[in-house]
């Protein structure tokens, strides 16, 4: 009996942005063991889709051609393989699909319940679809790297985001702010109310010459920055930093490894921290918590349809975008 096919978006090898794109039937995937069916509702886009694609993060990504793009999906369970037992058909959920295979380009998708949590009514498809990789990245660099409690418990921190207004940005200043820290944040001069309602404390231009410094309006110097921007050298964040000021760069180049290497030999108490995304399921689930509870909230920079995918791309690929870029499925 022939397979159902499904409509999905792939590219054939590395290289060619979104023209390199191309729209598909392909069997409908079945579930293996472990793992569970899911009809995809929404999908969000990262920068590291597009980098793969471009060959950046080669050997590592993809496995192999054709590639189904894409990584963070809301969907809902349509069928369990054998020995999957955390959900059940009907189940809505949020998922971080596998950078090895991806899949999330696509009206169905398999992966396995390791990084699956369950998606309560208050959460729309959308606003899921928006946490996995930018959300667990921002909780990542607070809780983890700079020791942040988002119960607010502990100590005041002077925290400086960067790209603020960005996927990983817009969600950090929220964190930020659930922690017991001033938060100074910088975007362009048009996000700066937006910047601004999402609680940070001052919010500068970064096209200024106090912004491009990265100087705080109040004159404080910063326990941590998290480095959502490209291209920003030590010696800028250096003079901005506390005494025992750390960086934390989340998408670190091999200038920041560089840099890591060399304050780490010559222990300076200032210090440059590259982080590399663990993604816990735990933590998944306290981002849908957190939205649930209306404590933290995807700001949309556009949504697009799975046929106008190509548009997506396109402005992921610029590194404009005001918060998240979301394709409905």
């Amino acid at each position: 009996m022939a397979a159902k096919l499904m409509h999905a978006v792939q590219y054939d090898s590395y290289g060619g942005g979104a023209a390199g794109l191309k729209h598909v039937e392909v069997p409908i995937p079945t579930p293996k063991k472990n793992e569970v069916l899911l009809k995809l509702e929404a999908a969000s886009l990262n920068p590291v889709d597009w980098k793969i694609q471009k060959g950046e993060l080669r050997p590592l990504f993809p496995r192999k051609f054709p590639q189904i793009p894409v990584t963070d999906v809301a969907g809902e369970v349509v069928e369990v393989g054998q020995g999957a037992k955390k959900f059940k058909v009907g189940d809505k959920v949020v998922v971080l699909l596998s950078h090895f295979s991806g899949g999330g380009l696509a009206e169905f998708a398999v992966s396995n319940q390791r990084l699956m949590v369950a998606r309560p009514p208050e959460v729309s498809a959308a606003q899921g679809a928006c946490l996995p990789v930018a959300g667990l990245t921002a909780h990542q660099a607070l809780t983890q790297c700079a020791g942040i409690k988002l119960d607010g418990t502990g100590q005041n921190k002077n925290i400086l985001i960067t790209a603020a207004s960005g996927g990983v940005g817009h969600y950090a200043v929220q964190l930020a702010k659930l922690g017991n820290t001033h938060v100074t944040a910088t975007c362009g001069a048009r996000n700066v109310e937006l910047v601004k309602s999402l609680g940070a404390d001052e919010v500068l231009d970064y096209k200024t010459e106090d912004g491009a410094a990265l100087k705080s309006p109040s004159g404080r110097k910063y326990d941590f920055i998290i480095n959502c921007a490209k291209g920003i050298p030590w010696s800028t964040f250096e003079p901005s930093l506390s005494a025992k000021g750390k960086v934390i760069d989340i998408a670190p180049t091999t200038s920041s490894f560089a840099t890591f290497v060399v304050k780490k030999l010559t222990f300076s108490k200032k210090q440059l921290v590259p982080l590399l995304m663990i993604p816990k399921g735990a933590n998944l689930e306290c981002l849908v918590s957190l939205v649930k509870e209306k404590k933290l909230k995807a700001v949309i920079d556009s949504t697009h349809s799975l046929s106008k995918a190509e548009d997506a791309w396109v402005k992921s690929i610029e590194g404009h975008a005001t918060g998240k870029i979301i394709l409905e499925l």
